[in-house]
């Protein structure tokens, strides 16, 4: 259902010692490194990368400039393994949708996708705001040193069953996947914008989010 804006690299297919420093956060989460992604991760979703310095983000994960950069690197290292971090996960949840869409019908696997990726957004919104600074901020873009679309929109529509060959995906297609992440990521990202015109609590907001993306997106793609 959803497509991505980060690096395409996975974790294992990083620079060795990117990885490295990656993998040993991910295995620690009470390690140094961790919190510094963690607080890394906060902010680069609260501001984007270029208004993020790596003095907000040693004052978030409570060390020094030098600690951060002993453990890290550069700020775009550190950028970096944010972003693949995450891929990670989406990569999970998209799998996740997969095993759960098996053998049921276009609606019920549309019903699925939504739920399951606006939980996971909900949960996380510094991803939808970092893949929205990838769409409208050059400089957050050129931060990220490969970004490939292509390959998670064809795996989607697959999945999504709008096509039955990855090389053979149709513009419509992916015009329809991208309809459909836009629509996600915008309610996701501006639940604080939209929320008071609703005048609901979170919980509703989550729950009006996702029935009325069902109301307006499952029609469209199993009417006619």
């Amino acid at each position: 259902m959803l497509e991505l804006v980060f690096c395409s690299f996975p974790v294992n297919s990083m620079k060795g010692v990117m990885a490295s420093r990656l993998e040993k956060a991910l295995q620690n989460p009470d390690s140094t490194k961790a919190r510094i992604l963690n607080a890394a991760r906060r902010l680069f979703g609260a501001n984007g990368f270029s208004d993020t310095t790596t003095r907000m983000i040693a004052a978030g994960a409570g060390i020094d400039v030098s600690t951060l950069h002993y453990h890290w690197g550069e700020k775009q290292d550190l950028y970096e393994g944010v972003l693949a971090a995450i891929n990670e996960e989406i990569l999970t949840k998209f799998k996740e949708v997969e095993s759960r869409c098996t053998g049921v019908d276009l609606r019920r696997r549309l019903e699925i996708a939504i739920d399951i990726m606006c939980d996971f957004l909900f949960a996380h919104p510094e991803v939808a705001n970092l893949i929205l600074f990838g769409y409208f901020r050059k400089a957050d873009r050129d931060a990220v040193l490969d970004v490939n679309v292509a390959h998670h929109v064809s795996n989607i529509a697959i999945a999504m069953g709008l096509a039955e060959n990855p090389a053979l995906v149709s513009v419509q297609a992916k015009a329809r996947i991208l309809a459909v992440w836009n629509a996600v990521l915008n309610f996701i990202s501006g639940e604080a914008f939209f929320r008071p015109m609703m005048d609901v609590d979170r919980r509703a907001y989550q729950d009006v989010v996702k029935e009325t993306l069902k109301f307006i997106l499952v029609p469209a793609f199993t009417t006619g």
